[in-house]
């Protein structure tokens, strides 16, 4: 992939990216981050594509605390947003730019809902198995922090992490439709929200004895 490939864009989506992207009825996407606490670590890159195939990468200041074209983005009711494990990307938008993702799709609880034949359910072994596709993880743990300098690798990194997902989506759906899981998936995604208030709360085991 070279970087002509794809957009990229500093602190925002552009007004016509949003349009193109409102114009769909689901978008993939991914974010990047300095480290797994959405409390802690800031968000560094957005990475967005769309059932055309147009990817956007957003490359968010240091201190940059609103998005506003993202913000209706993530927001509008009519557009769904497809993560792989939303819980994370969830949590670290609303934390950082004040985002309440919805409606959303995560691929990750999809795959263990529908592919209860296995336990892998990174994003590599789901895509590898439904697209054939093999994706070179070896950017995910890098410095995401120094936006002005990123490499290639990690730029062809972050814009792989959502090339496929709508199409793992669809696939998903279609086996959990199959296997009558697909009501049980839905309400799984509809609480995802609460469940990403308890984390940024910081309560855990909520649920146990």
């Amino acid at each position: 992939m070279t970087l002509q490939d794809f957009q990229v864009s500093d602190r925002d989506l552009s007004d016509a990216a949003l349009g193109q992207y409102l114009e769909s009825t689901a978008i993939a996407v991914d974010t990047e981050t300095m480290g797994l606490l959405p409390q802690r670590d800031r968000l560094c890159l957005v990475q967005l594509c769309n059932l055309e195939g147009k990817v956007t990468v957003i490359r968010i200041a240091k201190g940059q605390t609103e998005a506003p074209n993202l913000k209706k983005l993530f927001e509008a009711a009519n557009v769904v947003k497809v993560f792989h494990f939303a819980r994370f990307d969830i949590a670290t938008l609303r934390a950082n730019l004040g985002i309440q993702v919805s409606p959303v799709f995560c691929t990750k609880i999809a795959s263990k809902l529908a592919r209860t034949y296995t336990n892998r359910h990174g994003l590599k072994d789901v895509v590898q198995e439904l697209e054939k596709v093999e994706l070179d993880k070896s950017s995910q743990s890098s410095d995401w922090g120094n936006a002005v300098s990123l490499s290639e690798a990690q730029l062809s990194y972050a814009a792989n992490d959502v090339r496929y997902l709508l199409s793992v989506q669809q696939k998903l759906t279609e086996m959990l439709k199959r296997e009558e899981r697909w009501k049980i998936a839905q309400e799984c995604f509809e609480f995802l929200p609460t469940i990403v208030s308890l984390d940024l709360l910081q309560f855990k085991d909520l649920f146990e004895h």
